[in-house]
């Protein structure tokens, strides 16, 4: 193991602020969707997870609830199609979203998931949060910037996530780091991290900053103010 990887798992640690409102380990699965209609009612607040195929959503989310089989891993990038929704404490859902890019399937079938996704990402009122995850040897491809610029003109919270970060060097990894800050500095609401689900390397700032979005009175008011009286929460 790299040195570096054993300092970053001890630093990550001093994310933790006081008492955690959200108890990560304590999760379910809820139901896969194929399409917005098929989703949940809207939730209390959500937190989303999407990128490009093979981009770890999928390890990451079983990764920070400490659960290895909750979202299924596949060898086959792109074979997640569904919209799954995983169940946290009091109405709050973390929501994970078909992969994008190089999966082996038909051209009809990818533009069925991109408009299912798009679907979602517009119309869905409790999301409150969008967790992109960008492989740190090649990170920013267009998928991600498309995602970027989306959320900046939504005005959505966005949390990148350089996955794979023990496949780099520590140098690597922060040049990567610093650029990558360099490029969104200037947006508003977009921050990002190095993440390892393999090595747990940036776990606890995952889940601290998934713990200010899904715990926040101000963005639960706010998912709350646009649903009206059409959410049914779940306790």
């Amino acid at each position: 193991m790299h040195h570096w990887i054993s300092e970053l798992r001890a630093k990550s640690k001093n994310f933790t602020k006081g008492i955690r409102k959200m108890n990560f380990n304590q999760v379910e699965f809820v139901i896969s969707a194929a399409n917005l209609k098929a989703c949940p009612d809207d939730s209390l607040a959500e937190v989303a997870f999407a990128g490009r195929s093979n981009a770890g959503k999928s390890s990451a989310i079983n990764t920070i609830t400490g659960h290895n089989r909750l979202a299924r891993i596949s060898k086959t990038p792109g074979r997640t199609q569904l919209i799954n929704f995983f169940a946290l404490s009091e109405g709050r859902h973390l929501v994970d979203l078909p992969g994008y890019g190089f999966a082996k399937v038909p051209l009809k079938v990818k533009n069925k998931w991109q408009r299912e996704l798009e679907q979602y990402l517009r119309q869905r009122e409790a999301l409150v949060g969008l967790i992109l995850l960008s492989d740190i040897r090649h990170p920013l491809k267009e998928f991600d910037r498309m995602m970027i610029d989306w959320a900046v003109q939504s005005d959505l919270p966005l949390h990148i996530l350089l996955t794979k970060s023990d496949k780099l060097k520590r140098g690597a990894a922060q040049n990567t780091l610093l650029a990558v800050q360099k490029e969104v500095a200037a947006l508003d609401n977009v921050t990002l991290q190095l993440f390892s689900s393999l090595k747990n390397v940036g776990v606890e700032e995952a889940r601290t900053k998934l713990d200010d979005w899904l715990t926040s009175p101000d963005m639960i008011d706010e998912a709350g103010d646009e649903a009206g009286d059409t959410n049914n929460l779940t306790t």
